[in-house]
């Protein structure tokens, strides 16, 4: 190829470059790297072809520039932890707002078929909580606490064997977002049917006033979290089937890196989650303000950090 032909084809290019040079704060490392990778193949071909001309001195002179601000980010990733919670989380949680909304409903949706089905259907409730755990349940009525199967267990063991079980079904509801969402959609419906069907168990034996708060203590932060993991599946499902002007593979990776943030930052709220569980929630009949108190700050947090300042942040154009 003529070094004049080489230059046109590339010139566009080699602009962009140019741009991300002049504000490389504005630029992401991978995409950095990225350039710079493109970069060192045109200056390959440039040194092989023409070695001498001014192409090469001048793509020579930008990959140097493309390494050194690599070189910069790698200083600076002891602050990635911190900027990771403080704009990265929230920013992809602002840009899956949708996502978020149609798990949102398909969860209370799902919860309120299984209230309804358990309702007027006992075989209903066995069939989705099984025979041992309803008998179980029945039994704890029957002795005066009904939500007596969270101060059965040793509550270090209960703590490691809940928070695992957790962050397990969010990456499981995260990762069955790869079947074109409809995975991450029966996941989330199955898991919601669960929820009312258990619900509604107590109500049937008239003990809801005193179970339901005792089970929000952790399910505050347990069950958002499932919607949130659920939302994260759908951005990936959804880059798949709707990868608008990029192709379907990068599409897809860029919807998969949302997605994989997301259920990363679920991980602590998981492990607050399961602490409550398994050293707060057994006591259940602690003050009710004590347990207003925990479902409104759980509420609280949950709210805050994943819907009002992802907008607070983009609203003050930090991301």
């Amino acid at each position: 190829m003529r070094e004049a032909a080489f230059i046109k084809q590339s010139k566009s290019r080699w602009e962009e470059f140019e741009k991300v040079i002049r504000n490389p704060q504005k630029a992401e490392p991978d995409r950095l790297a990225e350039l710079f990778i493109q970069l060192t193949d045109d200056l390959s071909f440039a040194r092989t072809q023409y070695p001498e001309s001014r192409t090469t001195r001048y793509l020579n002179d930008l990959a140097s520039k493309v390494h050194l601000e690599i070189y910069k980010n790698k200083k600076e990733d002891k602050n990635r932890f911190i900027t990771f919670w403080k704009e990265e989380l929230p920013s992809v949680m602002y840009e899956v707002r949708k996502p978020l909304l149609y798990a949102l409903i398909i969860f209370l949706v799902a919860g309120v078929m299984g209230a309804v089905s358990a309702r007027y259907d006992d075989t209903f409730v066995r069939l989705i909580l099984g025979d041992d755990y309803v008998n179980m349940t029945l039994e704890n009525i029957k002795s005066g606490n009904p939500t007596n199967v969270y101060a059965d267990a040793d509550s270090f063991n209960m703590f490691l064997q809940i928070t695992w079980n957790n962050i397990f079904v969010s990456f499981r509801i995260f990762a069955f977002g790869v079947l074109a969402s409809l995975g991450t959609a029966f996941m989330l419906f199955y898991n919601a049917m669960m929820v009312g069907t258990f619900i509604m168990l107590f109500f049937n034996e008239g003990e809801l006033s005193q179970a339901l708060p005792v089970i929000m203590l952790h399910g505050t932060i347990e069950l958002s979290s499932i919607v949130i993991a659920a939302a994260a599946g759908f951005t990936m499902g959804n880059s798949l089937l709707f990868p608008g002007t990029y192709s379907r593979l990068e599409s897809f990776k860029t919807g998969a890196v949302k997605g994989l943030k997301i259920v990363i930052g679920l991980v602590p709220f998981f492990i607050i989650a399961g602490f409550i569980e398994s050293f707060v929630t057994r006591y259940a009949f602690m003050p009710g303000s004590m347990k207003v108190l925990i479902i409104g700050l759980s509420a609280l947090l949950m709210i805050y950090y994943f819907l009002i300042y992802p907008i607070r942040l983009k609203r003050h154009g930090k991301f």
